[in-house]
């Protein structure tokens, strides 16, 4: 075979599974291995400095410089024994991935020597070359190095011989130029926020954490195939391609059997993961073809957030391995299923879960009704600026998809807890709560024991739908970095809080008793916060009117939807909770608009060349084969029945002439268009340029080419097909 296509599907074939070295512990023995837990400083560290960096770690309490060395010596000694020779500053810049840098131990030993230090001065903080990160012009030229300083809440871990340091990473200026950083802003906020809440109801609560556990989906596609599509390779998505004749409508893949070569591929990543403390816990087919899920346990949001991120590169370094390619991007096959990464969010204190209900008493009821509707307000008056949170180039194209949540944030709660609420506000406030806990629901089948119902239910339609003990964000795209999400969401709730509080507040210093005043601010904020309460079908075209009506976000533009950072309620909220400026706000912004021209712009690019050098030669080739058999005919045959024994060939020599001009001019067009966007100076209106006068051409394009992919002749297409893609093991 000449095309390399059937090259690469034929090998792809004929792979086996890779055997994978299976540890011989049990995953609970060498859970942790590669990273620097509280087992290891336990043994490494002196007493004095163990207690102090759990204190730090435990109680937010400042790290104290003066045991820095004594840290770092015992983090040396740690690594050296199994075989680190470098060191890195893990930080997460705006680039949506990773960041690192990596230094060896070895200093001079000024006498012609060498020898291995790490002091605590480097272990704390180091000064990068932070001039080609993205700022949004927040940094001057003369400014260019960044700050990368320790997460001590973070633990240090191993890869390979490099030990990595979580971080935050800021501007010469002080600036955040990361995720991390007003990540850790915004939990201590919504601790401190939820902390005082809690105390109306437990004065000994001293903590409130945020929860996340995140679900990641993605595909895996043969290396071979992979290569074989430039598009794949550059863009993260295809550009084209057209339907497979069976994809996921028989839902047959869903749940079902892990194939072989999939499964020691997820064996090998569980081991890997398991040892850097990332808690795996599920794992299966999804919906679409080729596309699976991982889901760990859950845990703090800062430690969840760097497990995610590192995870996702993890899964590309052993994908690799396995002659696959992992794909990340939220649509990256047209027809079938785009991934998400759903993002289950709670608070809990340092006694129990604050959404776990219902309670066993008046109290307990009270403070779960409390912390359900202060998180309602949150998503209620910022629904816009959540939906910006997960908004991007590639989750566009998943986002009110039918197959996703809609592109409007709007909350499930279920019959009984809606009603609860509906209840609360329409009675009198002296009248206890009464929350029903889980329903027992008995199967006419004997060998099936009785089952308990969650009486919250689920709604796959609802981007922020409650299921139990949590709320489940899930509209989160599969390529992000959960941070994002996170530090809108908790932000929104910790304002919630505060103003609850106030409130609250106001009305016992008025002389009112405690609880009839939390009742009654409880009260007026179900009302508030109704219109963001939906427990309906997401995908109907009769909820986006509605939503209209009741005021929530309904813009579809990505680069619009960026806007609502920029609101005055989200300045506001993010500067009073000290998370981010209004100049880090908008330097951000700034990134997220060029981000977005860059994406559409290597795209269009991609599209562009593709068309021109390997789609139109190919169509061009097969119309020349099918002219040469009509004027053989014509050869052998009277003219009249010659035209009619190549009816069909002539047809489809006229159609593929027809498509090809018009991919032609689509290209053309497409051109023109990105030419006028790139004049564009404001960041802002380049970005709304591309998406309204550039991408809209390349779905023109694609139409042309997916038709051309049925007319030509298989032999001769050189781009691997959808059949081919989704189905290979």
């Amino acid at each position: 075979m000449t095309n390399l296509r059937f090259q690469v599907v034929e090998e792809a074939f004929r792979k086996k599974p890779l055997e994978v070295k299976v540890p011989a512990e049990r995953p609970y023995e060498f859970f942790g291995k590669n990273v620097f837990n509280r087992e290891k400083m336990y043994k490494y560290l002196p007493k004095d400095v163990y207690e102090k960096l759990v204190d730090v770690i435990d109680n937010g309490t400042r790290l104290d410089r003066s045991i820095a060395d004594a840290v770092a010596a015992g983090i040396k000694q740690w690594a050296v024994e199994n075989g680190v020779t470098h060191y890195t500053h893990w930080f997460q810049p705006l680039t949506e991935g990773t960041a690192e840098k990596h230094d060896s131990f070895i200093e001079h030993d000024y006498k012609g020597g060498m020898v291995e230090e790490f002091s605590g001065k480097l272990l704390v903080q180091q000064e990068p070359d932070a001039s080609s990160f993205p700022n949004g012009g927040i940094r001057n030229t003369f400014e260019a190095r960044g700050y990368s300083a320790w997460d001590p809440t973070s633990p240090v871990f191993i890869i390979d011989d490099t030990l990595c340091i979580p971080t935050i990473f800021i501007s010469y200026t002080g600036e955040a130029l990361d995720y991390k950083a007003p990540l850790l802003r915004t939990l201590h906020a919504v601790n401190v926020a939820a902390t005082d809440v809690c105390r109306y109801f437990y004065p000994d609560v001293k903590k409130v954490q945020s929860n996340l556990g995140w679900e990641q989906e993605y595909f895996l596609v043969d290396e071979g195939l992979y290569s074989a599509r430039p598009d794949l390779m550059l863009t993260g998505r295809t550009l084209m391609g057209h339907d497979s004749a069976k994809n996921q409508q028989m839902d047959d893949h869903y749940f079902g059997i892990i194939p072989d070569r999939v499964q020691a591929f997820m064996k090998d990543l569980e081991i890997k993961a398991l040892e850097l403390a990332i808690p795996c816990k599920t794992r299966h087919n999804e919906v679409a073809p080729n596309q699976f899920e991982l889901a760990p346990i859950y845990e703090e949001t800062n430690l969840a957030v760097d497990h995610n991120m590192l995870l996702m590169s993890l899964m590309k370094r052993v994908a690799r391995k396995h002659g696959f390619r992992v794909l990340l991007h939220e649509k990256p096959f047209a027809g079938i299923n785009g991934s998400g990464k759903h993002n289950n969010w709670s608070l809990s204190t340092d006694t129990g879960v604050l959404l776990h209900g219902p309670g066993k008493t008046p109290v307990d009821n009270l403070r779960f009704v409390v912390f359900i509707v202060e998180t309602l307000m949150g998503v209620y008056r910022h629904n816009g600026l959540l939906k910006a949170s997960i908004m991007s180039a590639t989750n566009a194209h998943r986002l009110g998809a039918n197959e996703a949540p809609p592109a409007i944030i709007s909350s499930f709660l279920g019959k009984q807890l809606s009603e609860l609420l509906d209840h609360i506000e329409m009675s009198d406030k002296d009248e206890l709560f009464n929350i029903v806990g889980k329903q027992s629901m008995k199967l006419e089948i004997p060998e099936i024991p009785e089952l308990l119902i969650d009486n919250t239910d689920r709604n796959r339609t609802s981007p922020f739908a409650f299921t139990g003990n949590r709320f489940e964000f899930r509209a989160v795209g599969s390529e992000a970095n959960c941070a994002s999400a996170m530090i809108a969401l908790n932000s929104a709730v910790a304002e919630a809080l505060v103003s609850f509080k106030e409130r609250v507040d106001a009305l016992i210093e008025k002389g009112e008793d405690k609880t009839s005043a939390i009742i009654d601010v409880i009260r007026e904020d179900i009302k508030t916060c109704r219109p963001v309460r939906f427990d309906g079908n997401g995908y109907s075209d009769e909820w986006v009117e509605e939503a209209r009506k009741r005021g929530l976000d309904c813009e579809t533009s990505c680069p619009v939807i960026f806007e609502r950072y920029l609101d005055e309620d989200s300045v506001s909220m993010f500067e009073s909770l000290n998370v981010m400026s209004r100049k880090e706000l908008e330097a951000r912004n700034e990134v997220k608009w060029e981000t977005y021209t860059k994406k559409i712009q290597i795209e269009a690019r991609v599209m562009g060349d593709l068309s021109m050098n390997h789609i139109i030669p190919v169509a061009t080739h097969y119309q020349s084969k099918l002219l040469k058999n009509v004027e053989n005919m014509r050869n052998i045959f009277p003219t009249e029945k010659a035209d009619r024994l190549s009816a069909r060939n002539i047809k489809l020599i006229e159609e593929i002439a027809e498509r090809t001009a018009a991919i032609e001019r689509g290209v053309e067009e497409l051109v023109a268009a990105r030419k006028v966007a790139n004049k564009i100076e404001s960041e802002h209106e380049k970005a709304i340029a591309y998406h309204d006068n550039v991408a809209p051409k390349m779905e023109t394009i694609r139409y042309q080419i997916d038709k051309l992919e049925l007319i030509v002749e298989d032999q001769l297409w050189t781009l691997p097909k959808y059949r081919e893609l989704l189905f290979i093991r």
